[in-house]
């Protein structure tokens, strides 16, 4: 059969199987590969919840899905173009996500009357009961063939079927017409000190390429062109990488040496992972007994004169919410990464949500304001890192990251900074009394930004106390009630001024239109392409994203002013849209709302959009 090669602008492709079956490295290894090649990527890694789910069932299946493309890419795709599913389970976990024009690849191998029952499927027909014969189905044998693929191998039965994974990413590679060279390269790193892996895997990738080839299966290939891209230097990173590699160019730009001090938890621990890496870069890690340990051992790292941080995720960061007062009132700098998941309790952990915003917001005793900031995409979490650590050391105070699951496990391309077109961080550091004062008074504030002045524990002559208990401005232990409310009202204040030092809120479309989409945090790609794509169709919309919450930018009611509806989309039940409503109540507010722990599908905010309109 002749095949035909399609030239695509994009295509999504989702591979998909037990927990077991390698999907996540198969997914990312066809990620880097054509990230390499020079097309835009988004990734999107989604885990099962449970650790050891019984095999063969849904609760059990791990995807990863990729969206590639040679134009702009936002969004790791709504729907896929090619599915590959590994067992039973798989497959009915992800069929709804086919395109009805999609390549669904099976191996026949695993769908056995058990496994099928397992699945959950009340026939002995998936295909017929999924309603998807009419899709472009590639049933192969795929474990047979890996096994005859490392017959004379010499490895156990156990090592030969992980190799299966290698199977589907080389037929993947010939559907897209991609090279094996890169992904011989990273086999080689991996199994270095084990040859014989070396071989297999490089074995069955290229069986399986040479396969797909020689079957003639495949009625079409896909051609999808480099992108355009701005000269430089460019990298595949993830949200959690791109957070640690942020903190650690805000730890250059300021001359501290950078603590983090965590206790592991998903999705937040490849934070503390990645910068354990980095002791040459002046980084010291603790893996904490607990959460509250986590953080006052940032805390007492700040107070000694480090760029502080401390990583978690929705559960834990509820954990460190009275240690998080002690940061407000002692009014030092610490950068607190929550990277959110479904709650509440243990939720979903797998799973993506921004249902942290309150906790972020308001979650401390007393009035503890702080500031909190929100990364949108994997590559713009090293931006938000860095703003958040610099806001953090040059106000004297703790900033709250709002990361979420999504963005944090996902990955996109990224070029590679110069730290020459980074602001110096300046820290209000104070290593002497100036002229003219007899004694150090740690709570002095500088008139503009309301900021404390910042030394050291040893410093001859600026000894003093920081802690719980209220104090004055000469750092004395204080109940008075007219002090601590104008405490109370310095530190409110002082978050406030932040508003002056963070940009304008943007809007992406007409100045004036009939509907605003507003946005925050990691749902940015997909209201930007659903809004793109509407404006496309003559449509009055535009959109407007926060990625600084607390404060907001300063412009934002003259933003909200110019448009006839406002509708603010999140994956909660409306938090953010609470709290405009709260900041701004001059404005009514619609809501687009998702809680399956699940990004936003972009056919969902264009039929919300729509129904206004």
């Amino acid at each position: 059969m002749e095949q035909k090669i399609i030239e695509s602008e994009d295509v999504v492709i989702r591979f998909a199987g037990d927990s077991g079956d390698g999907m996540q490295l198969t997914g990312t290894l066809f990620a880097d590969s054509s990230a390499l090649y020079g097309n835009e990527i988004s990734t999107f890694p989604d885990y099962p919840a449970e650790i050891r789910a019984p095999k063969d069932t849904v609760s059990g299946v791990s995807g990863f899905q990729v969206h590639i493309g040679s134009c702009e890419i936002d969004t790791p795709g709504d729907y896929c173009d090619v599915l590959v599913a590994m067992n039973p389970a798989a497959l009915r976990a992800n069929a709804k996500w086919a395109k009805p024009t999609a390549t669904i690849i099976v191996d026949t191998d695993t769908f056995n009357p058990d496994s099928i029952k397992r699945a959950g499927f009340k026939t002995d027909d998936p295909i017929k009961e999924l309603n998807i014969s009419d899709r472009i189905l590639i049933l192969s044998p795929i474990t047979q063939m890996t096994k005859d693929s490392l017959a004379d191998s010499g490895l156990e039965n156990k090592m030969i079927l992980r190799c299966r994974n290698m199977f589907c990413l080389g037929m993947c590679f010939f559907l897209f017409n991609r090279k094996l060279d890169y992904t011989y390269s990273y086999l080689e790193r991996k199994f270095r000190k084990k040859p014989q892996m070396i071989d297999a895997n490089k074995k069955v990738l290229f069986d399986g390429f040479n396969y797909a080839n020689n079957i003639h299966a495949f009625a079409n290939t896909y051609d999808v062109a480099p992108a355009k891209q701005e000269p430089g230097i460019y990298r595949n990173i993830s949200g959690n990488q791109a957070t640690a590699w942020g903190l650690m160019a805000a730890s250059e730009k300021s001359g501290l040496p950078l603590f983090c001090g965590s206790y592991p938890i998903t999705p937040a621990t490849a934070i503390l992972e990645e910068l354990a890496i980095y002791k040459s870069l002046n980084v010291k890690t603790l893996q904490a007994e607990d959460e509250i340990a986590g953080i006052c051992t940032a805390i007492g790292a700040s107070f000694a004169g480090n760029l502080a941080v401390t990583t978690t995720s929705g559960p834990g960061f509820s954990l460190k919410s009275e240690a998080l007062g002690l940061a407000v009132i002692t009014e030092l700098p610490l950068i607190v990464v929550d990277v959110q998941r479904s709650g509440p309790s243990t939720g979903i952990p797998t799973k993506t949500e921004q249902g942290d915003l309150d906790q972020a917001l308001y979650g401390r005793n007393g009035e503890c304001p702080i500031c909190v900031v929100a990364s949108h995409s994997p590559s713009n979490c090293f931006d938000m890192a860095f703003n958040a650590a610099k806001l953090a050391l040059e106000h004297m105070m703790p900033v709250i990251l709002l990361s979420e699951g999504f963005i944090g496990n996902g990955s996109e391309p990224w070029k590679i900074p110069s730290m020459k077109d980074y602001p110096a961080i300046h820290p209000p550091i104070i290593t002497s009394l100036p002229e003219g004062e007899t004694a150090f008074k740690p709570f002095m504030r500088d008139p503009v930004t309301m900021a404390r002045r910042w030394a050291f524990p040893g410093t001859p002559g600026l000894e003093h106390r920081v802690g719980g208990l209220e104090k004055d401005s000469d750092g004395v232990i204080s109940s008075d009630p007219a002090n601590h409310e104008k405490k109370v009202r310095e530190r409110a204040e002082k978050v406030a001024r932040v508003a002056n030092y963070i940009p304008d809120l943007k809007v992406f479309g007409p100045e004036k239109a009939d509907v605003l989409v507003v946005g925050w945090g990691g749902t940015y790609g997909h209201l930007f392409t659903a809004v793109r794509r509407m404006i496309a169709e003559g449509k009055s919309v535009a959109f407007a994203h926060f990625d600084y919450i607390n404060p907001l930018p300063k412009n934002t009611a003259e933003v909200f002013s110019r448009y006839g509806k406002i509708l603010v989309c999140e994956l909660n039940l409306g938090q953010f849209a609470g709290y405009l409503r709260t900041c701004h109540p001059e404005f009514d507010y619609l809501q687009y709302n998702k809680v399956q722990g699940q990004p936003f599908i972009v056919e969902e905010i264009c039929d919300a959009v729509d129904k206004i309109l």
